[in-house]
């Protein structure tokens, strides 16, 4: 998993490199001082010779000031290797959100999604930051250190045997009882942030029906969840250095004891036993940077398992088939299409779709709620992949289209309209890039735009909020309208997407549609009978299979669940 992970570092390999060579450089000056320090007391303090102390307090001084330039040198490429790495893993986990189709997204919740790509990046990231440091300083001072440790005394250095082994046991345990919790408190996290979102986005419904208090019940739960997590997994990581301290100052105590007996007998001096302590702290501290290494590395695992279930989550639509072809009408063909969203689902969503639509008709899709209308031409743009059976527009297999190229020649709007925040005009040209305001103004013509554009504070440069919240749900559709046409589209599809406009405009927009865009093909999929009895073709879906196709009269006449909705309709004063 590291060797995965660590691929997207790329170019700050070299930061990398750099700060370990400056941190070995460093730890060698700083090993270099006990034994200075050593010599200045057995030789210098002994003998009373002043020049001998100055001169070595100078050295001394000398290799603690370049200790100090690697360390801050070492300190920069570490923060721009781990930058740059959290950099590069957060654009390879939004270019692969990008490639996901819709049944990809399906297998996360949208809150854990930027749990992934907020959170868990910046654990990696800042494990970097500080743990490549600490990764290569440790195991230097460590060796080097222990080394250093033996040459002064190779008896006393016998200590270590046994402390050793003691301070891995410790720190074995906790690291391997750590891991789980970790998980479950980024778990806990992606709870919380999806309380948060879906309170933030329907705060009106929360409002509307005084719920303020259930939510705040709910966030209240879901934070003390991640407080209980959290305390569980950082309280035994805490233990780290409790088990540290217990080690070192054991090792201390026994090196004091055993040193001043040495030092009574004459079989070692007091600067031999001082330079020995400084490399036992030195010891020490290396291992507890170890022991920090490891609970680092173990929540970075925990957070690198999860980002990497989104880098190696199969795309389940690809573009192996597809070849140079390219939409030139927008005729469009089901050929027995059977859908489901899951594989070990037991029934089919479509089932035995058989369907022609001609280039240019103006084809209406009617049916009760749930009968899979809008999942029916998702099929069309390859939003959803067909289970079974073929898609076709213009005689070719949806498959052998570039998908680019494919969905830039279908036009969606989709159930569920959506503004960006920016002006008007910035979210009309997201349908094409490069418009001129001619074209603009004609695309909200043709969705009676142009109706209240001029209402508006700063007509096509006023500024959006959030999801469009300062224009009304009918501007809303027709802006969303008006964006598809400006794409100037093969095929347009219409997923109940003027439920909120008015009879007359919508009588408006379809005759414009029909006048100014006669050569697109015009899919209406609508709850209104109204919305589609001017079709060329009404396609009525009952349970996921088509139950009828013809003209409104001819369907009028003839079947039963259309007269249905006609008459329910007409009696409510729909039509």
């Amino acid at each position: 998993m590291l060797k995965e992970l660590f691929s997207y570092m790329k170019q700050y390999k070299k930061y990398a490199w750099i700060s370990l060579v400056c941190i070995a450089v460093e730890c060698i000056f700083e090993l270099v001082i006990p034994l200075i320090m050593a010599d200045m007391v057995d030789v210098g303090i002994a003998n009373g010779d002043q020049d001998y102390i100055l001169h070595k307090g100078l050295v001394m001084i000398g290799c603690a000031g370049l200790a100090l330039v690697l360390g801050i040198c070492s300190a920069r490429f570490c923060a721009l290797c781990g930058q740059g790495f959290g950099a590069n893993l957060r654009e390879a986990e939004y270019r692969k959100l990008q490639s996901y189709s819709f049944s990809n997204i399906d297998h996360f919740q949208v809150s854990s999604l930027v749990t992934r790509l907020t959170s868990d990046v910046t654990v990696i990231q800042n494990s970097v930051s500080t743990g490549i440091r600490l990764l290569c300083r440790a195991p230097v001072m460590l060796f080097m250190a222990t080394g250093s440790a033996f040459v002064i005394n190779a008896r006393l250095a016998l200590v270590f045997l046994v402390a050793l082994p003691v301070l891995g046991f410790l720190l074995f345990e906790i690291v391997s009882h750590v891991g789980p919790l970790y998980t479950k408190m980024q778990t806990g996290i992606d709870r919380v942030n999806r309380i948060v979102q879906e309170n933030l986005t329907a705060v009106r419904v929360v409002r509307s029906y005084v719920r303020e208090n259930y939510e705040q019940a709910k966030f209240d739960d879901a934070n003390l969840a991640l407080r209980t997590e959290s305390e569980k997994a950082f309280g035994l990581s805490s233990m780290n250095m409790a088990a540290m301290q217990f080690v070192m100052y054991g090792t201390i105590l026994a090196i004091l004891w055993f040193g001043g007996s040495s030092i009574r007998t004459g079989t070692m001096q007091v600067g031999e036993l001082t330079g020995f302590l400084s490399y036992v702290l030195q010891i020490l501290n290396s291992l507890m940077m170890l022991s920090n290494v490891f609970m680092m590395l173990t929540r970075s695992m925990a957070s690198g398992t999860r980002i990497l279930e989104v880098l190696n989550e199969k795309v389940e639509i690809t573009e192996e088939k597809a070849r140079p072809v390219s939409v030139k009408k927008g005729a469009i063909r089901f050929d027995h299409v059977f859908f489901q969203y899951s594989k070990n689902a037991e029934e089919y969503v479509l089932s035995d779709i058989c369907l022609n639509l001609e280039a240019g008709q103006t084809i209406g899709i009617i049916g009760q709620t749930g009968a899979a209308k809008s999942t029916l031409v998702q099929l069309i743009p390859r939003l959803y992949e067909a289970t079974k059976g073929c898609v076709y527009v213009d005689d070719v297999p949806v498959q052998e289209y570039p998908l680019e190229h494919l969905r830039d020649a279908i036009a969606m709007v989709l159930q569920k309209n959506t503004l960006f925040s920016g002006t008007v005009r910035d979210n009309l040209r997201w349908g094409k890039e490069d418009a001129t305001q001619e074209e603009i103004d004609e695309a909200c013509r043709i969705a009676c735009v142009d109706e209240f554009i001029d209402r508006l504070d700063n007509g096509y440069d006023t500024e959006l909020g959030q999801g469009g919240v300062n224009v009304s749900g009918g501007q809303k559709q027709r802006l969303c309208i008006a964006r598809a046409i400006l794409k100037q589209p093969k095929v347009l599809i219409l997923d109940d997407s003027t439920s909120a406009v008015d009879t007359a405009t919508e009588a408006k927009i379809r005759e414009g549609l029909k006048a100014k865009l006669p050569e697109m093909t015009k899919i209406i999929i609508a709850q209104r009978i109204s919305s589609v009895r001017s079709a060329d073709q009404i396609v009525i879906l009952d349970d996921g299979k088509i139950n009828a196709v013809g003209t409104h009269e001819q369907l009028l006449a003839e079947n039963r669940i259309y007269q249905e909705i006609y008459h329910s309709q007409q009696e409510g004063g729909a039509l």
